[in-house]
Formats: structure tokens, sequence, C-alpha cells
């Protein structure tokens, strides 16, 4: 091959477009959900559905989204309010979905929920909750929507199913007064459900990845980042001196569901400036 050969790269000048793609993306009314819905939107989407328990955030959600100046003529977000916990509302969620599209390119599976309490008072009530949110819901949230990302899946064209996991399950999570052993583990777990989900979906051309999130200022986050000593004594602690923001997490969901992220499946790609591989130095 020669030089002249090995410098053209196919369609390199759209290898970051979701140019005409249809997403889903559950927790979608605030925080990383909602930044990533925005990415979604304005990297080319037609349809970016947003999903999570409360009608009214769904609904203040997708009005905001739609008033983007940048987002491409005709696409929409659309709000589809769903208790992800309940795997009979996930099945409703596909169903409602299914009228008016007939395909999902990216499933964004974002919802989740954590809980703090020192061990000897930890509830067995919010751990279950925890979990069956966090890990069995992402499960079932694939199963319901596998038929419709898979209509236009192709070796070519995979379709992308991506998992909000955290660097409280790589590393460690909170513990003392403030642990969060519940949503540690099952943040571990949701993201090898990811690693087990990529061999078992990419042979049908869904690419399964999972992000790793360190502290990201947001309604959920914003306590744990106050017990932890605060905004500024966090960022000085990053190697990049800084905590994560919406363009972060927009760039890394949109990558990873575009061309450019087409060779990875089973990844889990830690977003947190470097923090976890400090450890408590």
């Amino acid at each position: 091959m020669s030089l002249h050969e090995q410098v053209q790269l196919k369609n390199f000048d759209s290898i970051f477009s979701l140019e005409g793609k249809v997403a889903v993306v559950t927790g979608g009314s605030r925080g990383l959900g909602l930044h990533a819905a925005s990415g979604l939107l304005q990297a080319g989407c037609s349809k970016v559905y947003i999903t999570s328990r409360k009608a009214e955030a769904c609904a203040n959600a997708a009005a905001a989204l739609n008033k983007l100046p940048n987002k491409r003529p005709g696409a929409l977000a659309i709000a589809v309010p769903a208790d992800n916990s309940c795997t009979k509302e996930l099945e409703r969620l596909a169903q409602e979905v299914r009228k008016t599209t007939n395909h999902v390119n990216i499933l964004f599976a974002n919802a989740g929920a954590t809980w703090s309490e020192k061990f000897e008072t930890h509830p067995e009530g919010m751990f279950t909750k925890v979990m069956e949110l966090n890990v069995k819901s992402v499960f079932y949230l694939v199963q319901k929507f596998l038929p419709l990302l898979t209509v236009n899946a192709t070796v070519e064209e995979p379709s992308r199913v991506l998992v909000t996991g955290s660097v409280a399950g790589i590393g460690l999570g909170s513990l003392g007064r403030n642990a969060v052993f519940s949503y540690s583990a099952s943040k571990a777990a949701v993201m090898h459900l990811a690693k087990n989900l990529a061999v078992e979906l990419g042979p049908r051309h869904v690419l399964c990845n999972a992000i790793a999130p360190g502290f990201y200022p947001s309604k959920m986050a914003n306590g744990m980042i106050s017990i932890q000593g605060g905004t500024k004594h966090l960022e000085e602690r990053s190697p990049n001196k800084r905590l994560g923001c919406p363009e972060d997490i927009a760039g890394l969901v949109v990558f990873l569901s575009s061309r450019a992220g087409s060779h990875l499946n089973g990844a889990v790609v830690v977003t947190d400036g470097g923090s976890h591989l400090k450890g408590n130095l």
C-alpha cells in the first residue's frame, strides 16, 4: 500500500456524525442523561426519547432540548415517562417508542439511584431498590429494546447500548457514615453486565459499552461532593484539576455512539480526569 493510500481515511469528515440516528436515554430529564441527550441531538440524531419517572420533568427536558438552535431540521426530543425500576413499565416504554419509530440505534441506560448510610443501619429495602434499578432494570431494558435495536443493525452500522457505571464500581465508593455499599456494588455489577452483553449481542450487531464517571456536579452527586470535601477540594485532588462538565459526558456518549467508536465493544471508559488512579493519595 502506497503512502498516498495509507493517508486516505474513509468518510472521516463525518466520523462523529449521528445524522438521522434514533436514541433513547433513560434518566434523561436531568444531569448526565440530559447532557448526553443534548449532545446526541446536536450531533445529528433525528429523534431522542427522554424517559424518567416524573412526567413533568420529562416534558420540561424535551421542551428545552427542542429549543436547541443547532439541532438538525425536524429533529425532535420526545418525552416518554416511565418507571424504569418496573419491568412492565420497561415493556410499556418500548411499546410507546414503537408508536413513533420502527427502530432504535442508540440506547443509553443511564437511570440510577444511590443511598448512603453507615454499615450498621444500612436498610435492606434501599439496598434492594438500588440494585434493582441500577442492575436488573438495565438488563431488562436492553432485553425489551433488542428487537428495535436489531432492525437496521449491520456489521458496518451496528447499534449501540451504553450503560452508566461509576468509578465507585472500579475502586471504592464512600465508606463510613455515608457509605454507598449498594451503589458501589451495583455499578461494579452493571459494568460487568455490559461486558457480558457485549459478547452476547455483538454477533447481532449491537455493541455494548459502559462509562464510569467520577464526580460530575448534579442533583444526585452534589451531596456526595459536599461530603467528600466540596468542589474545590476534589478539583485539587484531580490530576487535571477539575471535575467533569456537561461537554465531557456529552462528547463521550457521542463518540461511543458514532463510527469513531465502532470497534469498541465491552469497554469501560473511565471519565474522571484520572482521579481514580490516585486512590487515597
